[in-house]
């Protein structure tokens, strides 16, 4: 039975680490995952195991047998024939375990990096709603009681938040769409790659995720180049991975200049996809035969900043949101507390 759902990036790292270190033992792949089953615990994953093991046992391929699971990406099944083929198997899952185990880390600090700008504006609209709803028609009994009304933006205010708690259901109906539509952007292929489009189109998001396009397609030469694999290939598996329509027309521009016989260092200045140091940092690891190397630094130098970039974007939305939420609490105070100062020192 085919198990339907793609494997994480941190359940393909523990795969990949754990085969290549078996496979570097001078153990066969069949004998491999006799041993990942044995010490497998969670039953979904002595499923998958089992499932490649069967076919292993037959004399099939090890890239065959992991596309018969249905739970590999294509781009890791892909590498895996490669090096299986090229007889560099057990370098080539090191440098997927690699990989993957560095966009999951990517991953994590993306997502904890909008965690807590999303509590924050959460917070601020469940403030302005308490203090709509709740706070100021306490005002507006005071207000009456001294024989006077609420007025201009508190009185406004307050007309809202009766409205919103009598059409509350709607209110929550909203809310549910919008967690549903979450769900579906983060967990459907398909709206997950539009979503992304979107990020990428997003201008102020735009900066940071064409980083993260050049750090990814950095890597991703970085382990190809490491198992072996030619140039032209390399830019082939590498153009379905990073995740960017800018960078992907750029690296097929890249190949196009290959193939007219440019070599990679002048290539990437001419799709302007590296920087002229970044170029030059290529020609040099060519002809060091030190490229994989290079490019893993290079890949490095991109997180760095890609980090950096997060963090300014936190740094500054941080404080914006509380700044925000601040003043829009004052002003709603205010309207009350200023009217109502001057009935007090009217009737003293």
């Amino acid at each position: 039975m085919k198990v339907k759902r793609t494997l994480t990036q941190a359940e393909i790292t523990a795969f990949c680490s754990q085969t290549a270190m078996l496979l570097q033992a001078g153990i066969t792949p069949v004998e491999s995952m006799s041993i990942l089953l044995s010490d497998m615990k969670n039953e979904q994953g002595k499923e998958i195991i089992q499932g490649i093991w069967d076919v292993c046992k037959k004399g099939t391929s090890f890239h065959e047998a992991l596309e018969s699971v249905g739970v590999f990406p294509d781009y890791c099944l892909r590498l895996i024939a490669l090096g299986e083929e090229s007889g560099k198997l057990d370098s080539c899952l090191q440098s997927l375990a690699t990989y993957y185990d560095k966009e999951d880390t990517v991953r994590k600090n993306i997502k904890q990096a909008v965690s807590y700008p999303l509590i924050m504006i959460i917070m601020m609209f469940v403030v302005i709603y308490v203090l709509m709803s709740r706070v100021l028609p306490i005002f507006s009994q005071v207000f009456a009681e001294l024989g006077s009304d609420m007025s201009g933006l508190a009185a406004s205010l307050m007309n809202l938040g009766n409205t919103l708690n009598r059409y509350s259901w709607v209110l929550l109906g909203i809310i549910c769409l919008l967690l549903v539509l979450y769900f579906a952007f983060t967990r459907i292929p398909a709206l997950r790659k539009l979503n992304t489009r979107l990020l990428n189109w997003f201008p102020p998001t735009r900066g940071f995720f064409e980083k993260y396009a050049c750090q990814r397609f950095a890597s991703g030469l970085a382990m190809t180049f490491s198992s072996g694999i030619d140039t032209y290939t390399s830019l082939e598996m590498v153009a379905e991975l990073v995740g960017n329509p800018k960078m992907h027309e750029q690296i097929l521009g890249c190949k196009e200049r290959l193939r007219k016989g440019d070599n990679l260092s002048e290539a990437l200045v001419d799709s302007q996809i590296f920087s002229n140091v970044h170029s030059r940092m290529v020609a040099i690891g060519f002809r060091s035969g030190n490229i994989d190397t290079v490019m893993q630094k290079i890949a490095d130098a991109y997180e760095k900043e890609t980090d950096e970039k997060m963090q300014s974007i936190i740094a500054v939305l941080e404080p914006t949101l509380v700044i925000i939420l601040s003043v829009i609490v004052g002003l709603i105070l205010l309207s009350v507390i200023l009217p109502l100062m001057g009935i007090m020192s009217s009737i003293g």
